[in-house]
């Protein structure tokens, strides 16, 4: 039973089954909670848990503090949400929270007017808002939990005087249980060796979610940036200097499927091959009737010979009924136009050679999504994480941007050189 609920399987074992094991189990957090809902080995004093919605990071913490309180582990814990309502509705008297997740026998007491829970054998929480960082002067505890840290309105000021308070004990330990947002107090944590980071999606825990959510939400939300944040708890970053920013890609997401006049598929082809050179960025974008730009898929491939990405460059073009295949030149020279002729003589290919530097080529399309006329029919992760890291001197990771170098040239040829005419097509 153990086992299988190290491998995630017990959820649906469950499902299935009733006898009186399961039945145990079901009372038995050791058992059914998730491997990221436990405390993590070693020696840390911040347990931070970043998750989706419905990730079920509200039940990890109640259930911490419980068994802290429980076990002696702790006698006075603090509880820290975004407002003093957050605690008491989620935290505290939530269907999650430390009141639910105790049996009837060992609830503590919940005292709303001293903003206090006592349990039987003398331990206490306090609970705090951090919109008021100065009513953590003062009092000392040996273990806190704090909830939704990334949404704090005086994160670093609370957080500040919440460390100041943690002070009883031999190792006073917290656990901070949020969604990710690229704030500087929660990139300081993940930086920080003392603190021992857990992830959790929100699909992780679909087994406690209604179906509908999951089905509707999930569906809708998936790859954007905000459900890459709200659901899958990725740190969705952004660079100051970069030339795309998230809000504007947002702005222009669209599910329409309207006919467009033109299509083409831009390539980007590594000037080497192996599992060390670079990608080859693939992307395809259509113009409409109206001019405004769609981007429509980004089917860039890696540590392939090119034969490879030759036959992926057309598979999309075939997939989409494109016009043209549109490939720089720079890197290959007549190598990258040979092998895609090669590949398909039937396919026409547009070569394009770079005459300026990266970002000079990229700022005219940047300014397109800026004025509203480019959109992304569904969402490409790996494509917009380049968008937004690009700035003057490039990716801050240093590699070539081999998805955003097509995408540039895709919009480009669309929008910025005289348009061509449609290949006629045959349905």
């Amino acid at each position: 039973m153990l086992d299988l609920a190290r491998k995630g399987l017990l959820p649906a074992f469950m499902a299935e089954t009733a006898n009186d094991e399961v039945r145990f189990c079901h009372g038995n957090w050791g058992v059914i909670g998730h491997p990221y809902q436990h405390p993590p080995g070693g020696d840390w004093t911040v347990w931070l848990l970043l998750g989706g919605r419905g990730a079920g990071k509200t039940r990890a913490g109640a259930e911490w503090v419980r068994g802290l309180a429980a076990s002696g582990g702790a006698g006075r814990i603090a509880l820290v949400g975004e407002t003093m309502a957050d605690v008491r509705e989620v935290m505290i008297e939530g269907p999650s929270g430390i009141l639910a997740v105790h049996a009837r026998g060992g609830r503590p007491a919940w005292i709303p007017s001293r903003r206090r829970l006592e349990w039987p054998n003398g331990a206490v929480a306090l609970a705090f808002s951090a919109e008021d960082p100065e009513s953590l002067r003062g009092p000392q505890f040996d273990a806190a939990w704090a909830d939704e840290l990334g949404k704090w309105r005086h994160a670093d000021a609370a957080w500040d005087q919440l460390q100041f308070g943690l002070r009883l004990g031999q190792k006073p330990r917290e656990l901070v249980t949020t969604t990710p947002r690229a704030i500087p107090l929660i990139k300081r944590l993940l930086a920080d060796p003392a603190a021992a980071v857990t992830r959790a999606r929100t699909a992780d825990n679909a087994y406690n979610l209604a179906p509908a959510f999951i089905g509707a939400v999930v569906g809708r939300y998936a790859g954007t940036r905000l459900g890459r944040q709200e659901l899958d708890g990725e740190m969705v970053e952004e660079r100051a200097d970069a030339l795309w920013t998230r809000a504007v890609i947002e702005a222009g997401r669209t599910d329409a499927s309207g006919p467009l006049a033109r299509i083409v598929v831009a390539v980007d082809p590594p000037a080497s091959s192996g599992r060390r050179a670079d990608a080859c960025g693939i992307v395809a974008a259509g113009i409409d009737g109206d001019g405004h730009v769609h981007v429509l898929a980004d089917a860039t491939v890696s540590g392939l010979r090119p034969a490879g990405w030759a036959q992926a460059a057309i598979a999309l073009y075939r997939r989409l009924e494109a016009d043209a295949l549109v490939v720089e030149v720079n890197q290959g020279g007549e190598m990258a136009t040979t092998i895609l002729s090669e590949t398909d003589p039937a396919v026409p290919v547009c070569p394009v050679r770079a005459t300026r530097g990266k970002y000079l080529r990229a700022e005219p399309v940047a300014a397109l999504y800026e004025q509203g006329r480019v959109s992304h029919r569904g969402a490409f992760p790996a494509l917009e994480d380049e968008m937004c890291d690009f700035g003057p001197g490039g990716l801050s990771s240093g590699r070539s941007p081999d998805r955003l170098d097509a995408l540039v040239w895709a919009v480009a040829h669309l929008a910025l050189t005289p348009r061509a005419t449609p290949r006629v097509r045959t349905l």
